[in-house]
């Protein structure tokens, strides 16, 4: 990172869910170093998904984020003057999807203060709710599909289970990156186990907000309304948009980002 003025504001740390990687993001990370032109927008693939996706994937939530916290801390030791900045109130500032949002809660429990806050997007967890509201009922006959499908359909499915909204050529990209950074079967299996045995006990140290999508079909929007409730800490729900909100609804999302960041200390 270069020790100009544009990097000496805390970073923003995006973290990707389930066989996605980071060009997942789409336009919303364009748009969010838009409206933040003087902070640094950072994004990691999980070993097993994208540039990574010859890797094996972890089977722990806590070994995926030994592994992003590594790739960050070797980031930001290229700049001591960017680290000095950031260390007074938290290294980054973190926005996570689905199973991303797993991965920044176990960052703020291991790492509590390097983070300064986080947003959490249809997030869910183990010890909160049930199975069949974590992954909802009507989709597992195409969670079984998915492993016999060719690399062009299982991206459709995916399409199909995440999005509402979202323009029909996204797909297109969606397909070219999984033809050339395929999620194999295996390491599909392997992150679908971490994601779904994973605990977090406590409330986060770190200022959350809550994110969901009412119309989700993939995940019930109960269960970020029970974590809403239990660590009393606001939610916002999207009324139309699916379980991909970055990539239905980005104005929106920026829009919510904005607020989040701009409210008192």
């Amino acid at each position: 990172m270069s020790s100009s003025p544009k990097n000496t504001e805390r970073p923003i740390l995006l973290i990707r869910g389930l066989l996605r990687e980071t060009r997942h993001w789409g336009v919303f990370a364009d748009q969010l170093k838009a409206a933040f032109p003087q902070r640094e927008i950072i994004a990691f693939d999980i070993a097993g998904n994208g540039s990574r996706h010859n890797e094996q994937s972890a089977t722990r939530i806590s070994d995926m984020v030994d592994d992003l916290y590594t790739q960050l801390t070797n980031e930001q030791a290229q700049s001591e003057q960017t680290n000095r900045a950031n260390k007074e109130n938290g290294d980054v500032d973190i926005i996570a999807i689905s199973m991303g949002g797993m991965i920044a809660l176990e960052w703020m429990q291991k790492f509590p203060q390097d983070v300064h806050s986080a947003i959490l997007i249809n997030a869910s967890l183990s010890n909160y709710s049930p199975f069949t509201k974590r992954l909802k009922w009507q989709q597992y006959i195409n969670i079984l599909q998915y492993f016999l499908l060719s690399e062009a359909k299982r991206e459709a499915l995916i399409f199909d289970m995440t999005t509402h909204q979202s323009p029909p050529d996204i797909i297109d990209n969606w397909v070219n990156w999984r033809q050339t950074n395929p999620v194999s079967a295996s390491n599909a299996l392997r992150q679908l186990y971490a994601a779904s045995r994973y605990q977090y006990h406590g409330n986060p140290d770190s200022q959350t907000l809550l994110i969901g999508s009412q119309n989700d079909a993939l995940v019930d929007i109960s269960c970020s309304q029970v974590l809403a409730k239990a660590w009393q800490i606001p939610l916002l729900i999207h009324p139309t948009a699916g379980h991909d909100l970055p990539s239905d609804d980005p104005d929106w999302l920026i829009d919510k980002v904005r607020q989040f960041y701009q409210r008192p200390p």
